[in-house]
């Protein structure tokens, strides 16, 4: 019975939250769309378009997995029209009420919907960075209009309009991405991070990636990690490292010492977005932007 208390209380939550309306709901005939990561939020609005209102629960430089609901939070799923989340346990700490909202709310998981060949797994866990390859990114737009077409049928042409114009930038964002990596030579297109977000971006474009942590930022990472990756940049003489928006940059400096210490001295290239987009109003807030950004701070320093 103990076991099953938690998700009766959430069931409990949900339902007195859904018949109370949420701050902010306004009776203007839009699609109310609440989303958790910012760059799923900025998806929703590139396909939805002015027939949607999105309320996005992560801004810029939230970890998604370390993120926890709070009772605001779970208001606003419960009245939402549709809920848009990333799933592959992008939002670890959320998992229980997401899907604890699909028998109440319309919710579609956008990643989930890819292709499990197509999914990268470390760990036994598939990789819920999908974004880093636009490819993948187009299927989690697909599903974005299905799912905005399925609870507002009489926007589908609006939809389905946005959406080919958004795949349209997704192309070409792909071909100026391989681009620009073809500019850097292969021994040197070696990607260095906080975490191994980066999987789907070095399987893509021919880069290797390596993480202090693993695909979570969960865990710490231990003193052997640092040793080992400190010995790897100085046996491959690499030149940048690079801090993530949304993890501490600690754990990078530390590396950077224990190279130091090798005999070895390497800079911090840049900050990437890797779990969050920047800035709203900004160009590093959409999804392209973010991506641009982070290949141009990578290409840069690594050349």
């Amino acid at each position: 019975m103990k076991a099953l208390l938690p998700a009766a209380l959430l069931a409990l939550t949900l339902t007195a939250c859904a018949t109370t309306p949420g701050e902010g709901d306004a009776a203007d005939g839009r699609v109310h769309v609440v989303t958790t990561v910012n760059m799923i939020t900025d998806l929703a609005s590139q396909i939805g378009g002015d027939r949607v209102r999105v309320t996005g629960l992560m801004g810029p430089g939230v970890d998604p997995h370390l993120y926890k609901a709070s009772a605001g939070d779970v208001r606003r799923l419960a009245n939402a029209d549709l809920v848009l989340y990333g799933g592959l346990h992008l939002e670890g700490k959320m998992v229980d009420i997401l899907h604890s909202l699909n028998a109440r709310v319309p919710s579609v998981a956008v990643s989930e919907v890819i292709p499990e060949d197509r999914l990268l797994t470390l760990s036994g866990a598939h990789d819920p960075h999908v974004w880093f390859d636009p490819t993948l990114w187009a299927d989690a737009a697909r599903a974005t209009e299905e799912a905005l077409s399925r609870v507002d049928p009489a926007g589908r042409a609006v939809y389905e309009a946005n959406l080919n114009r958004y795949l349209g930038q997704l192309r070409e964002l792909d071909a100026w991405t391989a681009e620009q990596f073809r500019t850097v030579p292969a021994r040197q297109r070696v990607l260095v991070t906080a975490h191994d977000a980066f999987g789907y971006l070095s399987r893509r474009y021919g880069v290797e990636v390596r993480g202090l942590q693993g695909i979570s930022t969960v865990a710490e990472a231990g003193g052997q990690n640092v040793r080992s990756l400190a010995t790897f940049l100085a046996e491959r003489n690499v030149k940048a490292v690079f801090v993530e928006s949304t993890v501490s940059p600690r754990a990078v400096q530390a590396v950077r010492e224990a190279a130091r210490a090798r005999g070895h001295d390497v800079e911090i290239g840049g900050e990437l977005y890797a779990d969050a987009a920047g800035e709203r109003g900004t160009p590093e807030g959409t999804y392209v932007g973010m991506v641009r950004h982070n290949i141009e701070t990578i290409v840069e320093a690594l050349k």
